[in-house]
């Protein structure tokens, strides 16, 4: 099968036949294939620039296959030592923005926290990239959700966006930090950075 990619490059994937539950081995694995399994909460954000929930050994083979250059931690625990491993083996840099996961009311998003992952995000030179977090809904989805507010998104559609990952957990708190976060001391964005036209 052929898949056309948001950089507009065309890859071939191999359809594998579906194998037995009990078939599946270590690593993602069924009976000697590799499977290519998303981190939960997956998703494209942009080209060359891909959101997720904490990715754990079962989606190294899926992580291998986007070519990352750089991954975005969010949180301010230690990165697990057989992560970091599988960083070091693909040449993927580790930006690391220590973000506490607290819940309402005492949710406190550093601003100044986002407005420097942020300047990673628009570094073409990182790309491709995957934002994370634990789960990949509330510090990825303010990080997401500002992004989208210098891509010139309105606010329904980020709070759109914002809720889809979020779901039943969304928090009012990280959609009024997206809305009053202030983007205008970043430079306008450079014409490659999305797929969208302007």
């Amino acid at each position: 099968m052929k898949v056309n990619g948001c950089d507009g490059e065309i890859r071939t994937v191999r359809e594998k036949s579906p194998a037995p539950i009990n078939g599946t081995g270590e690593n993602g694995s069924r009976d000697g294939e590799e499977l290519f399994v998303p981190p939960f909460n997956f998703a494209i954000v942009d080209n060359g620039i891909f959101r997720s929930g904490f990715p754990d050994s079962a989606n190294f083979s899926f992580l291998k296959s986007l070519g990352l250059r750089s991954v975005i931690y969010l949180c301010p625990e230690p990165y697990p030592d057989s992560n970091l491993e599988f960083l070091k083996a693909n040449g993927i840099q580790l930006f690391q923005f220590g973000i506490d996961g607290c819940k309402e009311p005492f949710v406190n998003i550093p601003e100044e926290t986002i407005r420097e992952a942020l300047k990673v995000v628009l570094d073409e030179r990182n790309h491709p990239l995957l934002i994370h977090c634990k789960r990949g809904k509330h510090r990825t989805g303010c990080l997401v959700g500002c992004l989208r507010k210098l891509q010139k998104w309105c606010l329904s559609s980020i709070f759109d966006e914002y809720q889809r990952f979020a779901a039943a957990k969304a928090r009012l708190s990280d959609q009024r930090f997206i809305e009053l976060f202030d983007i205008s001391s970043f430079k306008r964005l450079p014409m490659s950075f999305s797929c969208s036209a302007r």
